[in-house]
């Protein structure tokens, strides 16, 4: 499943108000450094950082459908080589136990109950 991207209610609030003022004047300055241009500024750089981390989600979805996809030839891998030491040795040997499977005969079979008629 792939990660959610995330959307900035923020943002789509600072663009609004960045149009309004911007209809007022394009070089609107309120002193103290607030200014249309570094509204701007700062509202391009929160954007820009938006895009960034939802490319690095996708970048990781990528990454976790590869390992995904290792481990489980990985998986099948390790079964070929348990079962084929199984065949070679049989898998009631030490061999096969070492290689980690569970011996035939460590079984334990199951005990049933008699029937109560």
């Amino acid at each position: 499943m792939a990660r959610q991207k995330r959307k900035s209610v923020v943002i789509e609030k600072a663009n609004k108000r960045f149009a309004g003022l911007e209809s007022i004047s394009t070089t609107l300055d309120l002193g103290n450094n607030l200014t249309v241009v570094n509204f701007s500024s700062k509202l391009n750089a929160v954007v820009s950082q938006l895009d960034s981390y939802n490319q690095l989600l996708s970048e990781l979805d990528g990454k976790l459908t590869t390992l995904k996809q290792m481990e489980k030839e990985l998986r099948e891998f390790s079964q070929s080589m348990l079962e084929t030491v199984g065949a070679v040795f049989g898998h009631d040997s030490v061999e096969f136990e070492k290689a980690g499977g569970v011996r035939k005969s460590a079984r334990k079979r199951p005990v049933r109950k008699p029937k109560v008629s």
